[in-house]
């Protein structure tokens, strides 16, 4: 693909992170450097979008699982356990990815992540939750085993 003056790299982007990289390469391919530059910014602003979106997403659904798995005992399972670890490595994962979203960025989510997660929670309990607040150590370092 050569440069058209109509291309919408970001738009591009947005839709396929391997259509605007091989369309890139085939600027490069082509000579035309400049266009290839903004082709691959706005590819990796993509990527970082999608990254960082994942981590909210998985971050929510993990304070979600704390929530239910304090504010209702009788109902812990399996289940829970999983997608708590799950959520938890996914956050990792994406972290060795792109370092920058570090426990700084993780700290910059806690506030609305916790109001979806716990509203997400009531509606799954069909009952609200006397929880106010979740700590780092009991999103990211305490066990939730057994039953």
């Amino acid at each position: 693909m050569l440069a058209n003056p109509k291309t919408n790299w970001d738009m591009m982007a947005v839709n396929s992170h391997y259509q605007t990289a091989e369309a890139a390469q085939a600027l490069l391919h082509h000579g035309q450097t400049e266009e290839a530059k903004v082709a691959l910014q706005a590819l990796v602003d993509a990527m970082s979008r999608s990254e960082r979106q994942a981590v909210k997403s998985q971050l929510t659904r993990l304070m979600m699982h704390i929530i239910k798995w304090k504010a209702q005992p009788d109902k812990r399972s399996r289940s829970w356990i999983v997608t708590i670890l799950d959520a938890r490595d996914a956050i990792e994962d994406s972290q060795e990815e792109m370092p920058s979203l570090n426990q700084g960025f993780v700290e910059s989510l806690w506030d609305q992540a916790f109001i979806k997660a716990k509203r997400k929670a009531e509606v799954e309990m069909n009952c609200k939750s006397d929880i106010s607040f979740l700590t780092w150590e009991e999103v990211f370092e305490d066990e939730y085993v057994g039953m």
